[in-house]
């Protein structure tokens, strides 16, 4: 069984570098339109998120208001004294019926 190789020719390979030194400079100028693609790195560098702590606990402060705003839940609702005792007296009476009929769950 005979193994090809097959030998690019001399045009081939000039072509190949040629291109490869276009996509390179092409590269270099869409970073610095851009100022570098997010979650790239580029050999050599590396950089932080450029936030700080407070900086971000801010963001993040907005967004828990942007939701709370969105769900419709700024705060908490409160239920009056009365209304927790209709429903503490509502409770009271299924457990006594409960009882009565033997159970020991409702």
């Amino acid at each position: 069984m005979a193994i090809t190789i097959s030998i690019p020719s001399l045009g081939d390979l000039k072509k190949a570098v040629n291109l490869k030194q276009k996509i390179e400079t092409l590269e270099r100028t869409l970073q610095s339109l851009i100022g570098g693609l997010p979650g790239i790195a580029t050999a050599g560098t590396s950089r932080g998120n450029g936030l700080s702590a407070a900086g971000r606990a801010r963001i993040a402060a907005a967004q828990r208001a942007r939701w709370a705003k969105a769900k419709g839940r700024t705060g908490r609702r409160k239920m009056s004294a009365a209304g927790r005792a209709k429903i503490a007296a509502a409770a009271r009476k299924r457990w006594k019926a409960a009882k009565a009929a033997g159970k020991t769950r409702l």
